[in-house]
């Protein structure tokens, strides 16, 4: 299927309009969306291709910065997340260095979440996303 590729410049307005969808259709306000960091550092561009092509739904969408992927699942809580990193685990035959955040319970707004899978990643994945800073 493959998801939808946006540019990194655009990943803090993409939070933002997945967080508007989220505002608008979701009454109940439960994990509305979650948002997967990988690092694919290890991985060749035709197998990240692949895997892309073949795990993700029509409906999420992707933003990287070189190899750091941030993957965004509309509707989707952190167990249904993990079982699509667990996909991709196996796809590449080994463990991902990754973490999850959904909204709004990491985050309310696209400065809360990335501050959050900021710090998250530097701490537990050992990398440094101080580049999240930059965007508008």
């Amino acid at each position: 299927m493959a998801g939808i590729h946006f540019q990194f410049e655009d990943f803090k307005q993409l939070l933002r309009l997945n967080i508007g969808i989220a505002d608008r259709l979701d009454e109940n306000r439960a994990e509305s969306f979650t948002i997967l960091y990988c690092d694919l550092s290890s991985q060749k561009d035709d197998k990240i291709e692949a895997a892309l092509e073949k795990i993700l739904r029509a409906s999420d969408t992707i933003a990287n910065k070189e190899k750091d992927y941030f993957f965004v699942f509309p509707y989707t809580d952190k167990y249904g997340a993990e079982i699509v990193k667990k996909l991709f685990d196996n796809f590449f035959g080994s463990f991902l260095n990754s973490f999850l955040i959904s909204y709004p319970a990491n985050g309310e707004s696209a400065d809360e979440l990335t501050a959050v899978l900021q710090n998250s990643v530097k701490h537990f994945c050992k990398k440094d996303l101080d580049y999240l800073d930059l965007l508008k």
